[in-house]
């Protein structure tokens, strides 16, 4: 097929709706297994690649600290990668993106090494115009600290 007759194609595709956004669903299928490969990259041991799903002006919670940035947050969490083992491992139980398409927020357990669940991840995803879905936002609370009245 010449070039002008694919170029025509995909006018005519995309005038008819054929390269239609993703649903809602869809969306959150791709953070799901965006966080997913996000939480491997630990499983894995492979720091290069956690850096990888870091957004330039990510903000990672730290207890008290506050990590500002991509490569502070790589730094700080280098140390984590180190070991043959990893400390925790998580996964996602919900995640919601917003009408837009552009944020999201994933959420789910976070569990030690032999597998009890210690705290829970809150995270929040944006879309950049790579099409990729960065962190921009992420913090853990522990869980089974405090108890019911």
């Amino acid at each position: 097929m010449k070039k002008t007759a694919l170029l025509a194609l995909a006018m005519s595709l995309a005038c008819t709706g054929a390269f239609a956004a993703p649903s809602n669903a869809e969306l959150k299928q791709q953070v799901t297994e965006t966080e997913r490969a996000f939480a491997a990259t630990m499983a894995k041991r492979d720091h290069q690649a956690f850096t990888s799903f870091l957004a330039d002006e990510a903000v990672f919670y730290n207890g008290s600290k506050v990590l500002r940035g991509k490569d502070t947050i790589a730094a700080e969490w280098k140390a984590l990668y180190e070991k043959p083992e990893a400390p925790f491992s998580w996964e996602p139980d919900q995640v919601d993106v917003l009408d837009s398409g552009t944020l999201a927020h994933s959420s789910g357990p976070v569990r030690d090494p032999q597998g009890k669940v210690m705290s829970r991840f809150n995270s929040v995803w944006r879309l950049e115009a790579s099409g990729k879905w960065r962190i921009v936002f992420d913090k853990g609370e522990r869980v089974g600290d405090c108890k019911k009245p």
